[in-house]
């Protein structure tokens, strides 16, 4: 029988009693500052680490990769719909600091309507 919940645990030590070779579990709510105090972790939003995401996909690759990757998420995650227009526009906006505006435009998809399209026509 196997038995899922949420881990107690806020570090494991690696190392015999080396505190700098602690890893941080997944629930921490706080990590250790350089001196060992306690800070608090900020916790990112799926749709910035989705936003993240999709740029750096853009920058090593295009942005039809990146247009691709953003409808598959929001098919994926339906509560990131709210967010796909203001991603599509970042990245429009990304096309045209790699590529220009008139070839940032041959990647237009009809992702989020045309927000990147819009995003490349703001920034152009």
């Amino acid at each position: 029988m196997v038995l899922s919940g949420t881990l107690a645990v806020t570090a494991v030590p690696w190392a015999a009693g080396d505190s700098d070779s602690q890893l941080l579990a997944a629930s921490a709510r706080s990590v250790p500052d350089a001196k060992g105090a306690a800070k608090e972790a900020k916790v990112r939003a799926p749709e910035d680490v989705l936003r993240d995401r999709l740029l750096q996909d853009l920058r090593a690759k295009d942005p039809g990769v990146a247009l691709t990757e953003l409808q598959r998420a929001v098919e994926g995650r339906p509560s990131l719909a709210k967010h796909c227009m203001s991603i599509a526009k970042t990245l429009g906006k990304a096309a045209v600091d790699k590529y220009g505006p008139t070839r940032a435009h041959r990647f237009s998809r009809p992702v989020c309507d045309t927000s990147f399209a819009s995003g490349v026509a703001q920034f152009s």
